[in-house]
């Protein structure tokens, strides 16, 4: 059965979303990509070089394939943010762009206030917003409100690898919006992506998860194969929990 998601007006199979940072090459970024089987691929857009003799991230993303996806990495305030998405559709990047406002320098927590005034003035431009956010339902939904394509609560801070924190806040922005919910930031390994798909979360975004194992090519195999079982484990409907034992095998007609 096919199992496809809509997101800005395109439809994609993969249900994994992958970073370009901090691989140690360019060839090795390609293999990871091609390896994770994503079919959208996020760019931090204020930390390419556009020298045109130097190569860069965008050297290993086959378009014709690929989804870009732009980000305002780095951007602190909406003015800024909104200033990198207009940059973004000018080198003709599509209307794509993944929102990051941050608010703070040590946790890289979002800025929820600033995102929301950023989102609201980059949806009226008719750009698909995606914004990173806190594990706020509240906020997700005023997101939802103002028109985002979806929203992408964090699973953690940036780079940490700490896994999901709060699956109890994911679970409920995943009942509370109608739009893709897409868990950024914080996934370390494969486990912790499964979780995302089990909790009924379309997809997953991740870059250190798979660039900073030891094994990045490899780790992509584990992220790509771990959000297919975790959704097919969602649409399976795991069995109840129960307090006590539950004897596998009937109890009744023994041999005595």
């Amino acid at each position: 059965m096919t199992d496809s998601w809509t997101l800005g007006g395109r439809t994609f199979k993969s249900r994994l979303i992958v970073g370009t940072g901090k691989y140690r090459s360019i060839e090795e970024t390609r293999e990871a990509i091609d390896t994770s089987g994503a079919e959208m691929v996020t760019v931090a857009l204020r930390r390419i070089s556009f020298d045109k003799n130097e190569p860069t991230v965008l050297d290993a993303i086959d378009r014709s394939r690929i989804a870009l996806l732009p980000n305002t990495a780095g951007c602190y305030t909406a003015d800024e943010a909104v200033r990198t998405c207009r940059l973004a559709r000018e080198l003709g990047m599509a209307d794509f762009v993944k929102l990051e406002v941050i608010g703070d320098k040590k946790t890289l927590f979002p800025d929820n206030e600033e995102t929301l005034v950023a989102a609201r003035r980059l949806v009226a431009e008719g750009f698909t917003v995606l914004p990173y956010v806190t594990d706020d339902p509240v906020a997700c939904r005023k997101l939802e409100e103002i028109g985002c394509a979806a929203v992408m609560p964090l699973a953690a801070p940036i780079g940490s690898g700490l896994g999901i924190r709060n699956p109890h806040n994911i679970r409920i922005i995943v009942e509370t919006v109608k739009v893709p919910v897409i868990v950024d930031a914080g996934v370390g390994t494969a486990s912790d992506a499964a979780v995302a798909m089990e909790l009924g979360c379309t997809a997953v975004l991740m870059n250190t998860g798979i660039a900073g194992a030891r094994e990045p090519v490899l780790m992509a195999e584990a992220m790509r194969q771990a959000v297919e079982a975790g959704r097919k484990a969602f649409r399976a409907g795991r069995m109840p929990r129960r307090a006590y034992a539950n004897a596998s095998s009937p109890t009744e007609g023994l041999i005595e």
